[in-house]
């Protein structure tokens, strides 16, 4: 598995990556069997140390979890013990995905946008541009899996919403949280 171990404007030893690269293989180690990369990040906001984490699994799932703590092996305790919970709530489901899926899962490029927040102008003398403005644009990896698996994806990744590719039917489906706590799933072809 490949590691990247970095801070955002503080410095990581090379016992702290240490540390990371041991607790976090552990984690990974008895939940999923085939990892592929780890990104953990190091910050400080306020007293507190922060330690956030994405891990890329070969099935295709991201995990991500946080932790802060006002020490910085604490910070990546806190945030390696919320993997571990996510990891343990969905193992039955990732073996299962895991064995049914001997190849990883095919992703294929979508593009993701930020548009500019409107404002509010009260000067109705100005002419109104109906264009959104954008302020970036990235490259969104589209994956191809079932609603379930990405249902687990989203929560995973503590994620609002999540689209992907429905494998079994081959159209972009949206899976989302509700206000009310449920999921909510668009599927365009059976609207009607």
């Amino acid at each position: 598995m490949r590691y990247q171990i970095s801070g955002k404007q503080i410095d990581i030893g090379a016992a702290l990556q240490t540390h990371v690269e041991t607790e976090m293989g552990e984690t990974l180690a008895k939940y999923a069997g085939r990892p592929t990369e780890a990104y953990i990040v190091f910050s400080k906001s306020g007293h507190e140390h922060v330690a956030e984490s994405v891990v890329h699994l070969s099935t295709g799932l991201t995990v991500q979890a946080s932790g802060k703590d006002s020490e910085i092996y604490a910070a990546f305790d806190a945030c390696c013990e919320k993997m571990d919970k996510q990891l343990r709530r969905y193992k039955r489901r990732l073996k299962d995905h895991h064995r049914d899926r001997p190849d990883p899962v095919e992703v294929s490029g979508g593009g993701s946008y930020i548009i500019a927040a409107t404002q509010d102008d009260s000067d109705e003398d100005e002419q109104v541009n109906d264009a959104p403005v954008i302020v970036a644009e990235t490259e969104a990896k589209i994956p191809s899996i079932s609603v379930g698996e990405a249902v687990m994806q989203m929560e995973l990744a503590n994620s609002p919403v999540m689209v992907f590719r429905n494998e079994k039917q081959g159209r972009i489906n949206v899976v989302y949280k509700r206000d009310d706590g449920n999921i909510g799933w668009i599927d365009p072809h059976n609207a009607g």
